[in-house]
C-alpha cells in the first residue's frame, strides 16, 4: 500500500493500469464462471440480470483501462473508480447472492485496488463502505433470507482489515528499507569523498605551501612549472568529480561507488612493522595511493605491495608488471608530497624488469 496519493502522470501510472487490467480480467473469469455453474441453472444458465450487471463491470473495467493508456487527467479518478467498484460489488451481489456467489472477490478487489493508492484510514474507509453495502445488498435481496448470508459480512470486515493492516506494515517496511539503503549510500559516498577528493585537496595544499617558499626564494621558473603541472592534477580532479556528480545523477545501481578503475590487477600484500599512529596512517594512505594508481594508470595485471621495519625507517615497496613510469618522469605528487612532509625519501628504480617500481622510506621517529 502506499502512504501518499498517487498524481496522474506520476511513476506508479504503470500499477495503476496493471490494477486496470487486473479488474478487466476479474470480470472475465467471473462470466466464465457464472456460465459453468451448476448452481445457477447449469451449463449457459446465467441469469438476465447477473448477466447485465457482471458485463457492465467488464465494460467499466474496459473504458478505465483505456482512460488510463490515454493519460486521464486528475487524481479524482482514483476515488470515483473506488467508488465504481463498491457500486458494481454491490449490484452483483443483490442479483447473484446465493452459495456460489462472486461478490466476495469483487468486494475484496474494490480494498485491494484502493489499498494501492489510498493511505490507511482510506482504504479502511472504502473496506467500511463494501461490509455496510454488502449488508445491505443481502438485506434487501429478492431471493434470500437477510440472515442466510449474514456472517460473509463479518468475514468481508476480518479480510479487509487484514489486507489494510499487511499493507500498511509492508509500506513502513519499504520505508525502513529505503532509509537504511540511503544511510549506505551517504556513508559510501562520504568515504569515497575523504580518501579521495579530500586527500587531493591536503596535497594540493601542500604543493602550493611549496609554490610560496620557491617564490620566497627567488625561484620563479620552480614555482611557474609547479603551478602549472598543479593546475593540470586539478583538472584532472575536476573531471573526475564531475564525473562522479553525474553518475550519482544517473542513479543507477553501482554506478555512484564506481572507483572508475582501468585495470582490475591483482595484489600481493605483505605489511610487518611498528610504529605511532600518525605514521600509520601516512604509510596505509600512501599505499592506498600507490594502489589507485597503479589500477587506473598502471595497467598491471600483477603487483606486490610490501610495508615492512628496515632499520630507523619503514620501507614500502610497489612493484608492477604494468607500462611504467616515462623517461625523466616525476614521481606521484600526492605519495611525494606525504613522503617530503614526514621527511622521508622516494625513488623511482628503473631495473631490468617492466613495469613501475616505487621504494619509499618513511622514517619512524
Amino acid at each position: 500500500m502506499n502512504s501518499t496519493k498517487t498524481p496522474a502522470g506520476s511513476k506508479f501510472v504503470a500499477l495503476d493500469q496493471a490494477i486496470c487490467r487486473a479488474r478487466i480480467v476479474l470480470g472475465v473469469v467471473t462470466l466464465a464462471s457464472m456460465y459453468v455453474d451448476p448452481t445457477v441453472g447449469g451449463f449457459l444458465g446465467i441469469g438476465k440480470s447477473a448477466l447485465i450487471a457482471v458485463f457492465g463491470y467488464l465494460l467499466y473495467g474496459i473504458a478505465i483501462y483505456l482512460a488510463m493508456r490515454r493519460g486521464f487527467p486528475g487524481h479524482h479518478w482514483l476515488w470515483a473508480s473506488a467508488v465504481l467498484d463498491v457500486l458494481f460489488a454491490t449490484a452483483i451481489t443483490t442479483v447473484t447472492e446465493g452459495a456460489t456467489s462472486p461478490s466476495f472477490a469483487f468486494f475484496l478487489f474494490a480494498i485491494v485496488a484502493a489499498g494501492y493508492w489510498s493511505n490507511f484510514r482510506g482504504t479502511l474507509l472504502i473496506a467500511s463502505v463494501c461490509v455496510t453495502m454488502y449488508l445491505i445488498a443481502i438485506a434487501y435481496g429478492p431471493d434470500q433470507p437477510p440472515n442466510l448470508y449474514l456472517m460473509r459480512a463479518g468475514y468481508l470486515a476480518i479480510a479487509g482489515y487484514l489486507i489494510t493492516f499487511v499493507g500498511e506494515q509492508r509500506t513502513k517496511f519499504e520505508q525502513q528499507v529505503r532509509e537504511m539503503e540511503a544511510m549506505a549510500e551517504r556513508e559510501n559516498i562520504a568515504r569515497f569523498l575523504h580518501d579521495g577528493y579530500i586527500q587531493a585537496l591536503a596535497g594540493v595544499n601542500l604543493r602550493i605551501e611549496s609554490c610560496r617558499d620557491m617564490l620566497k626564494s627567488a625561484q620563479p621558473q620552480l614555482a611557474l612549472a609547479e603551478l602549472t603541472d598543479l593546475q593540470s592534477r586539478i583538472d584532472h580532479e575536476y573531471d573526475r568529480v564531475r564525473a562522479y556528480v553525474r553518475a550519482l545523477a544517473d542513479a543507477r545501481p553501482g554506478l555512484a561507488t564506481e572507483r572508475f578503475a582501468g585495470f582490475d590487477t591483482n595484489f600481493s600484500v605483505r605489511a610487518d612493522f611498528v610504529a605511532r599512529g600518525l605514521i600509520v596512517e601516512q604509510v596505509l594512505l600512501i599505499a592506498l595511493e600507490g594502489i589507485r594508481n597503479t589500477c587506473r594508470h598502471g595497467r598491471a595485471q600483477q603487483a606486490a605491495l610490501s610495508m615492512l621495519k628496515a632499520e630507523t625507517s619503514i620501507r614500502v615497496n610497489l612493484d608492477d608488471d604494468g607500462i611504467g613510469f616515462e623517461e625523466n618522469a616525476t614521481p606521484p605528487w600526492t605519495i611525494a608530497s606525504r613522503v617530503d612532509e614526514f621527511g622521508g625519501r622516494l625513488t623511482i628504480s628503473k631495473g631490468g624488469s617492466s613495469g613501475a617500481h616505487l621504494q619509499i622510506d618513511l622514517p619512524v621517529a
